[in-house]
């Protein structure tokens, strides 16, 4: 039996990514250290007999792995939302940056593949759009989202430098924005935000005028882009888009939410955080290429099973 460590994996994709390797028959050890992730997430895993939890952190690399024998490991490990990532700064650069370091040293030593979860952050705040694997993106180096946006820049260039140092098999794919249940209800994202306003009929907060763009996939949808290039030719290794290209504003967004909850929330507006980017949409081609994928869930049936998830909270 195939076995895999997912780190980060009592997250919020995390625990998605784990529960699908589970049931597809992989064993699966779990390694997170619950800054973020939470229990509740995988307690539905822990009657399985293929899966596995540990308590520890990637940064510490004290945890008993040493004696693991991995094939494949998914490193997820980092907050991924502003408000977690932005509490603790210097924590969010060690984790990116020495977690990435940690796991790349020991998918070196199992010659295990190595995953690597990078995020459409390190296109910043862009210039060119849809943003291609190409561009290089426009990112402030020393703003209060830089911890995560350099951090994960920072990792991309140790995955690769493995990779052409001591041949590491490596896989970085490049995240965009991505909505579901286990989100939680304080991540500060847009889409749980919006949501648990609207359910509560209180007035939805819309950054700047609104007019800023992003697009959204359902997680489901992000975890089969995971599992299909993890499972890609060894010779490629990417980055890769893995998004939606639909395309919204906050504003749409916002009147959709109200529209699907029924909500009788009102908009409100206040200023825009520094360094958010105004437009964000993956360009898709390469992963429709290399890896025959693309985002299946539509935006209004995500919405409606996310919607559904909080209301059963």
């Amino acid at each position: 039996m195939k076995k895999v460590l997912v780190t980060g994996g009592a997250g919020f994709v995390g625990s998605h990514l784990c529960e699908r390797l589970v049931n597809d028959g992989v064993d699966v050890v779990c390694l997170d250290n619950l800054q973020t992730g939470n229990l509740k997430n995988i307690e539905r895993l822990f009657d399985e007999r293929n899966f596995s939890f540990i308590n520890g952190d990637v940064c510490d690399y004290n945890f008993n792995l040493t004696n693991l024998k991995f094939d494949e490991i998914f490193n997820l490990a980092c907050p991924a939302s502003p408000i977690h990532y932005q509490r603790d700064s210097i924590k969010t650069t060690k984790t990116s940056v020495l977690g990435a370091y940690n796991m790349l040293q020991l998918a070196s030593i199992n010659n295990a593949k190595i995953l690597q979860a990078s995020t459409s952050e390190v296109y910043g705040d862009p210039i060119v759009h849809p943003q291609k694997e190409t561009y290089f993106g426009n990112v402030n180096p020393n703003g209060i989202r830089s911890c995560y946006d350099e951090g994960k820049r920072c990792a991309e260039s140790l995955f690769f430098d493995f990779n052409r140092t001591f041949g590491t098999k490596i896989k970085v794919i490049r995240i965009f924005n991505t909505y579901g249940e286990r989100m939680a209800c304080d991540d500060g994202r847009v889409v749980s935000n919006f949501i648990n306003q609207a359910l509560h009929d209180k007035d939805i907060t819309i950054y700047g005028e609104g007019s800023q763009t992003r697009s959204f996939q359902y997680v489901s949808d992000l975890i089969n882009g995971m599992i299909k290039m993890m499972n890609s030719e060894d010779d490629f290794i990417g980055p890769v888009n893995i998004g939606n290209p639909e395309e919204y504003t906050m504003l749409e967004l916002a009147k959709k939410i109200i529209r699907l909850t029924k909500s009788n929330s009102k908009l409100c507006f206040v200023p825009l955080p520094k360094d958010d980017p105004k437009k964000r949409r993956p360009d898709i081609s390469l992963a429709k290429e290399k890896l025959d994928w693309k985002p299946v869930v539509s935006v209004d049936e995500g919405l409606m099973k996310t919607i559904n998830y909080f209301k059963n909270l």
